[in-house]
């Protein structure tokens, strides 16, 4: 049975841990706020591009492009995006997990893929694994801006228009709610959805179709991973929140467990006191 010293010690320890993990979940408060705004003010701007690019696709008139059009897929690029810090619960986890069960499952060698991953918790891992990576980055702001990953992400959609992939596809947790968080998979590369974008306006073009869509597009597939970056990082702060809250019930449920311990052992002490004390006034009569 532990000693009163040594309960009282957990109890000191498990005290100060409370105070970090609640302190924690009211910074992963303030930050996924923040981040929620950042990822909804980002939408139009997206939204605005692939209704211009997909007005122009079906416009009718003789347009192409090679983020346009399918071809034989011979290797697959995935840009994966995870967090640069655990104690988030199973957000690194569950969609690190679904990834590679997917790739199993797509592929029989390393030869026909490549990894292009943000933050450090998926590089590291994919590193340990030695699976194929092509690009990296960590240490991303907390509130990320576009030109932090300007270059990794027009690296990646120059390395589909040179062939070097044949299809890219985006793995990031979506945002749900700060307690459901969706592994999510987006085609990125080629674009072959944009039918479904019903044009709200009509443009006119200068100085052709065929311009304005070699500039928009690859501006458009940059500003999917940056958008895809953003729901992530509200995702990855709404799951940090969450841990951080059961771990603060955890600590205050072992507080009062440990306290009520505590409790019984000073009573079972001090009675077992008296007991000697009455022991022995009763031997000297």
């Amino acid at each position: 049975m532990a000693s009163l010293r040594d309960i009282k010690a957990r109890i000191t320890s498990t005290k100060k841990t409370k105070q970090i993990t609640k302190a924690m979940q009211m910074v992963s408060a303030a930050k996924l706020n923040r981040a929620q705004n950042n990822a909804q003010s980002f939408l139009p701007y997206t939204e605005k591009i692939r209704e211009v690019v997909a007005s122009i696709a079906a416009s009718g008139t003789q347009v192409s492009h090679p983020m346009l059009e399918e071809r034989p897929v011979k290797k697959t690029g995935y840009v994966v995006i995870t967090s640069d810090r655990g104690l988030a619960g199973g957000y690194n986890a569950s969609l690190i997990r679904e990834l590679m069960e997917t790739i199993k499952q797509r592929h029989s060698s390393t030869d026909e893929y490549a990894i292009v991953v943000m933050g450090r918790i998926g590089r590291d891992l994919f590193k340990k694994r030695n699976l194929p990576i092509v690009q990296e980055i960590v240490g991303l702001a907390d509130q990320p801006e576009f030109h932090d990953i300007k270059t990794i992400a027009k690296n990646t959609v120059d390395m589909f228009s040179d062939g070097v992939f044949d299809e890219l596809y985006l793995w990031y947790n979506h945002f749900v709610s700060p307690i459901t968080q969706d592994v999510t998979e987006k085609k990125l590369l080629p674009l072959t959805d944009l039918a479904e974008t019903a044009a709200t306006s009509t443009y006119e073009y200068e100085p052709s179709e065929q311009a304005i869509l070699e500039r928009l597009l690859p501006q458009y597939a940059e500003s999917l991973i940056f958008g895809a970056l953003l729901d992530a990082k509200a995702s990855e702060f709404g799951a940090r929140m969450t841990a951080m809250s059961a771990a603060t019930d955890n600590a205050t449920s072992l507080i009062d467990e440990l306290t009520l311990s505590y409790n019984r052992a000073r009573q079972a002490a001090i009675t077992q006191e008296i007991t000697e004390i009455v022991g022995g006034a009763a031997a000297l009569e």
